[in-house]
């Protein structure tokens, strides 16, 4: 069983995952494999370097996230140029990662799922959602200013959205006990 784990910017994705993961799931994140795989394939550093100079290069020669951050959030097209980079990368490692394991239980975080038509990956897909203000306050505590976190909000399809197309939701807006029990409800439910 593969679940998609999607949801907003700052909605408690990860918190979410890491809970599936302590109940047997396989977990993916997909930034974690951007981070820690894609931006550091010399390939990726070379076109990177090439489209946006070498101050998006770090003095330790890797690439400076919160420097491409602020050059592709703030203009669609570099945004999409970057995705076209990266995520093919992504869904590669995706693939290898549940080939090694084609009957394990999965738990992918995708927080553009919808965005990019990954519908079929997945046997369900699971949003995990929170007020848009409770974003933006957990987003601050991790050292995003307001302004870039709405950046990167507003690239993302709307929440209510996605709450729709998912099969199922979790509401993160509770303790972390609430979150706990949704989350062995519903692996009670699929297994």
């Amino acid at each position: 069983m593969i679940l998609g784990i999607t949801g907003g910017f700052g909605s408690g994705k990860s918190t979410a995952a890491r809970l599936f993961e302590q109940r047997g799931f396989r977990r993916l994140d997909s930034d974690q494999l951007i981070r820690e795989k894609v931006l550091t394939d010399p390939a990726v550093i070379t076109e990177l370097k090439a489209r946006h100079g070498p101050g998006v290069i770090g003095v330790s020669g890797e690439v400076d996230r919160r420097v491409l951050a602020g050059k592709v959030f703030a203009d669609d097209a570099e945004l999409a140029w970057l995705e076209d980079l990266t995520h093919p990368r992504v869904f590669a490692l995706w693939r290898e990662a549940i080939a090694s394991d084609p009957g394990g239980r999965w738990a992918v975080e995708v927080p553009l799922l919808f965005e990019k038509s990954l519908e079929k990956w997945f046997d369900f897909i699971v949003c995990v959602a929170c007020a848009p203000e409770q974003q933006l306050v957990r987003l601050e505590q991790c050292g995003i200013n307001r302004t870039f976190a709405g950046q990167r909000i507003s690239k993302q399809l709307p929440l209510a959205k996605k709450i729709e197309l998912s099969d199922f939701v979790i509401w993160n807006e509770g303790t972390p006990d609430f979150l706990k029990a949704q989350v062995d409800r519903l692996v009670a439910t699929l297994a």
